[in-house]
């Protein structure tokens, strides 16, 4: 069990109360036994997203559906946990999907996570998505400020030459201009790179 799985485990072992419904999820093996807590009636949260986070991380795509509502969710350390075992997962529809929340601007306070999903699997949709997110945060007194700098950080580790221009306005905000500025330097020069 890698770090981010431990400790899942052990804040949902707290939210459950250590119950003997907990202990009976984390010491099965058997992935229908959890995709079934996904669909079975008045399941606590802990439970599907428990049971979602095992099957997501042993790479079972039924969990797909329970992860990508965690990663939206109001809880960070949810969308943590449901961001790490989607990027485990590797279901192509992910990137859609993170994509999808992270350009979403009802939803603009939960798209952290989704943003460094996005960064994490370097997905053809990774950028664009990445792109049309900053250029949004990037209005006057928008209050995102760390979804728009994982934006500018995720630009430069995807190293895309189309985010040079929303990179080089990023840099005009004195809160994004150091990132910024790193991120651009990380673009490629050649032709795509010269302005």
């Amino acid at each position: 069990m890698d770090e981010e799985s431990r400790t899942v485990t052990e804040r949902i072992r707290k939210e459950s109360g250590g119950t003997p419904a907990f202990e009976q999820l984390a010491a099965t093996d058997d992935m229908d036994v959890l995709a079934a807590v996904l669909t079975a009636p008045e399941q606590p949260l802990w439970a599907r997203e428990f049971a979602a986070h095992r099957l997501g991380t042993a790479g079972d795509r039924r969990a797909f559906e329970s992860l990508v509502l965690l990663l939206n969710h109001r809880d960070p350390e949810r969308c943590a946990g449901a961001a790490h075992a989607l990027a485990a997962l590797g279901d192509p529809r992910t990137a859609r999907a993170a994509a999808a929340l992270a350009t979403n601007e009802l939803r603009v306070a939960y798209a952290l996570y989704p943003v460094r999903l996005l960064t994490q699997l370097r997905a053809p949709e990774s950028a664009p998505a990445l792109i049309t997110t900053l250029r949004r945060r990037l209005a006057p007194h928008d209050p995102y400020r760390k979804v728009a700098l994982a934006c500018v950080e995720g630009l430069g580790s995807l190293a895309d030459p189309r985010a040079r221009e929303v990179l080089k306005e990023a840099a005009t905000h004195p809160r994004l201009a150091m990132a910024a500025e790193a991120a651009l330097a990380r673009l490629p020069q050649g032709r795509a790179g010269l302005t």
